[in-house]
């Protein structure tokens, strides 16, 4: 699976052959979070991206409400089941986890993509950094923090952040591999102690799986692009669908095209 190409693995996805997270796959393309609101909710939460670029670097949006596709970021796609998992939350609250979701597809809605942390992933392994998610082949570990996201309309909440353990060495040069990377996170926003930025317990993660993190290693925490979900719940969107942490839209963009260096 890990060597089809986006279009064949977004395929694999619509036939329903392909569920599982993104992490690993399709080496060399850029991954996408994704959110879908109805129209009323998408000036606000285009400005919330705007307002806040580390968490919601905003990749592409749809041209029109009801629109299914992005050409620019990928060929022949069906937004409403190209995606391995999806979430559906109403008035706020998850309500569903589902593979596909054409039957509560409506016209008025408006979706956005969101530049995820797992195509940085490539530079890191290019260059002799292990990512621990994919060694031991589970999804990344997701945290909520303290980190305060800047308000925008009725969206407003705290920065969820990815980790990935490495020696303080190798924390220092993931710092300088990611900063070529805003449109997919960047930098990281904090490595060391999790209790500064909120997390009380590593080995329990919000969203995603445990790693290990071996003796001389320590957290290193970036951005994260789950941040909208929690920024959604909070609002209480009478309707909305995200997809789930870890399961990605993989796009025919390379990650190349975004490097700023």
């Amino acid at each position: 699976m890990s060597v089809l190409t986006p279009y064949q693995l977004r395929q694999q996805c619509r036939s329903g052959t392909f569920s599982g997270n993104t992490s690993g796959f399709a080496p060399g393309f850029v991954q996408a979070n994704m959110a879908i609101l109805p129209k009323q909710y998408a000036a606000d939460f285009l400005q919330f991206c705007h307002f806040n670029p580390k968490p919601c670097p905003l990749l592409g949006m749809a041209a029109t409400p009801g629109a299914i596709d992005m050409p620019a970021l990928a060929k022949d796609l069906d937004i409403r089941s190209d995606l391995p998992k999806y979430r559906i939350f109403r008035n706020g609250r998850l309500t569903d986890e589902v593979t596909d979701v054409r039957e509560y597809w409506r016209d008025d809605l408006v979706t956005f993509l969101i530049g995820c942390s797992f195509s940085f992933e490539e530079s890191l392994l290019a260059d002799g950094l292990e990512i621990r998610n994919i060694t031991e082949k589970v999804n990344v570990p997701m945290y909520r923090t303290n980190i305060a996201c800047t308000p925008a309309g009725v969206f407003h909440g705290g920065m969820v952040v990815s980790m990935r353990p490495m020696k303080p060495a190798d924390a220092i040069r993931a710092i300088q591999i990611c900063s070529r990377f805003p449109q997919v996170h960047g930098a990281p926003v904090h490595f060391g102690d999790p209790a500064a930025i909120g997390i009380n317990d590593i080995s329990k993660p919000d969203f995603g799986d445990a790693v290990t993190i071996k003796p001389g290693e320590v957290p290193v925490f970036w951005a994260c692009g789950v941040t909208p979900q929690v920024a959604i719940a909070n609002a209480g969107v009478d309707f909305c669908i995200t997809h789930s942490p870890g399961h990605m839209l993989v796009t025919d963009l390379t990650n190349s095209k975004l490097s700023v260096l």
